[in-house]
């Protein structure tokens, strides 16, 4: 299955009955191990959970921790990217170079590498107090 299959199958499991809004995301590991994620909303929190995080939140269970590619797709005019939450969740788990596919279910597909959408990101080095 490719990663837009993927994130396109689990994008119809989305929770959003406030926004109706589903999003579906997709990860491949360095090992080509792929998960999926979709947004969930609550009555509590109406903008609910991120589908690149419960993808993430997936691999990380599963004992992976290198993202080599993602693909997100949504039903949208136009390419969504994730939020910054997720872009900072993304950054930690792949390098700058890694490829993020926004897409709508439109067939609009729009490549970025991560250190497009999260210039200057914080990591580790940030803590080395030297």
């Amino acid at each position: 299955m490719t990663l837009k299959d993927a994130a396109r199958e689990v994008r119809e499991n989305a929770h959003a009955p406030y926004s109706n809004f589903k999003v579906g995301a997709a990860i491949r590991t360095s090992t080509g191990a792929v998960f999926q994620g979709c947004n969930v909303e609550n009555v509590a929190y109406p903008e609910g959970t991120c589908a690149e995080a419960g993808a993430i939140a997936a691999m990380c269970a599963a004992g992976e921790r290198e993202i080599a590619e993602v693909y997100v797709i949504a039903q949208s005019p136009a390419p969504v990217p994730p939020c910054g939450g997720c872009r900072q969740k993304i950054a930690e788990f792949a390098s700058g170079d890694v490829v993020v596919t926004l897409a709508t279910t439109g067939g609009v597909e729009k490549q970025m590498r991560v250190a497009e959408l999260l210039p200057g990101a914080f990591d580790a080095s940030f803590m080395d107090g030297s």
